[in-house]
């Protein structure tokens, strides 16, 4: 073949492989112009955030409130430490509205015992403990946590309602069951989801709902998980724990009870619901809770037996894919959990002061439903309206307590929710009950 012709044989390859590209280009053209007219047809809601059906509907008790001029309670910035009082806009108020229940959020030795974990840790642990190693103060923590419920050990998370999900969401599956309280958190029900168990309610601790329904049921699934709260934060009462230790025993059933408001509050010492009831704390499979609230720090707990604590420590996303607890946070709930034990006088007069109010509540006219009396009481009003108004009342007069509105609970179940701290006062539980009895 001479030079003529391998340069003729290359120009013919250039040109098909030259036209060849058009072609391709041309059918992608036509892929993309008819992949924008099917586009074209998708509705403008499913582009827009303003459009999502979530906020929409979030839109319209906002402008219902602002027709009827109610300011919006929700999101005050608090000016400094809020505890029993605080202070916003530079003016101090009697606060109802957080879950310092035993005053420990800002106690010089917790703020201490933080900081000294920053000088020692700094202010993060970097990484997920599989991956940055552990912290002395971490372990401190999850050891005294595990011996205050009695059991072999425990694990904390970063977040108590992410405890809940990635426990739940791992261990249980689709041939499972998981039967919760009708009143149960969402934490809860948001882990029943990710772990496409099958899901049943029983009646607001009716135990013997709880026992029909498993007696009918329980053959149709592997494992099963029975979840109740120590506390139920709307409410303020709790459930039978030996009757519910009895239950799922006969039924082969899992315990699983959330404390997030009833340590600290609960039982002479404020062990909780096992103290409370004088139950081992082994009875119960799964004991969770949070170290936001007595425990004034952030995050949660998983405390049980020793396998469950490590299939969770080395498999459970929720842990092995997050960052580890902070130190300082840590430190800080260490301290808390120490002081709460040390000075049991905290718990009494927390308990005490829960009794006083509930009494004074109901001499002055409030609905405060199935609350116990310790520590979170609720005034209900039946309306959304009607607790926001008298919210807002109560903040003109410095008292500063939450509404809980529609859809956070049903419309007549709307209320005010009082949380009581052993660092409030008779005085000032009298003065509430007394002004808030005038505005019903």
């Amino acid at each position: 073949m001479n030079t003529t012709d391998f340069t003729q044989k290359n120009k013919k390859q250039l040109i098909e492989r030259i036209l060849g590209r058009k072609v391709k280009a041309n059918s992608t053209d036509r892929k993309i112009r008819s992949s924008r007219r099917a586009h074209s047809s998708v509705p403008d809601a499913f582009t827009r955030f303003d459009r999502h059906p979530g906020y929409e509907k979030m839109l319209i008790p906002k402008a219902a409130s602002e027709r009827l001029g109610l300011t919006n309670p929700f999101f005050r910035v608090h000016e400094g430490v809020a505890g029993a009082t605080t202070r916003i806009q530079g003016r101090e108020y009697i606060n109802f509205s957080n879950y310092s229940y035993l005053g420990l959020a800002g106690h010089p030795s917790v703020n201490e015992a933080a900081k000294e974990a920053i000088d020692r840790y700094g202010t993060s642990a970097s990484a997920s403990r599989i991956v940055a190693g552990e912290r002395p103060i971490q372990r401190e923590l999850e050891k005294e946590l595990a011996n205050l419920y009695g059991v072999d050990d425990c694990i904390a998370f970063v977040s108590g309602h992410a405890t809940n999900v990635s426990t739940i969401g791992y261990l249980f599956g689709p041939k499972d069951l998981v039967i919760h309280d009708s009143l149960i958190h969402n934490s809860v029900l948001q882990g029943i989801q990710l772990s496409g168990a099958a899901r049943r309610s029983f009646p607001h601790n009716e135990v013997d709902a709880l026992d029909q329904i498993l007696t009918e049921i329980r053959g149709q699934f592997e494992r099963v998980l029975i979840v109740v709260e120590g506390i139920y934060s709307m409410d303020g009462d709790f459930p039978d724990l030996p009757a519910l230790v009895t239950i799922k025993q006969r039924h082969q059933a899992f315990l699983m009870v959330d404390e997030a408001h009833s340590l600290g509050v609960l039982g002479k010492t404020g062990k909780g619901l096992h103290e409370y009831f004088a139950v081992s704390g082994k009875e119960v499979d799964i004991w969770m809770g949070t170290l936001s609230k007595t425990l004034a720090g952030c995050g949660g707990y998983i405390a049980g037996e020793r396998a469950l604590v490590e299939h969770l420590k080395y498999a459970a996303p929720g842990f092995v894919y997050s960052v580890g607890m902070a130190p300082p946070l840590a430190a800080a709930s260490l301290a808390a959990l120490r002081i709460m034990q040390q000075e049991p006088d905290r718990v009494t007069r927390l308990q005490k002061n829960g009794q006083l109010f509930l009494e004074t509540a109901k001499k002055n006219g409030f609905n405060t439903g199935s609350s116990q009396g310790f520590a979170i009481i609720p005034a209900i009003t039946g309306s959304s309206i009607k607790a926001t108004k008298l919210s807002n009342k109560l903040f003109e007069q410095g008292i500063n307590v939450q509404p809980i509105i529609y859809p956070a609970v049903e419309e007549r179940a709307a209320r005010l929710r009082f949380f009581l701290s052993a660092m409030h006062t008779e005085q000032a539980i009298q003065h509430v009950c007394e002004t808030a009895g005038k505005l019903l």
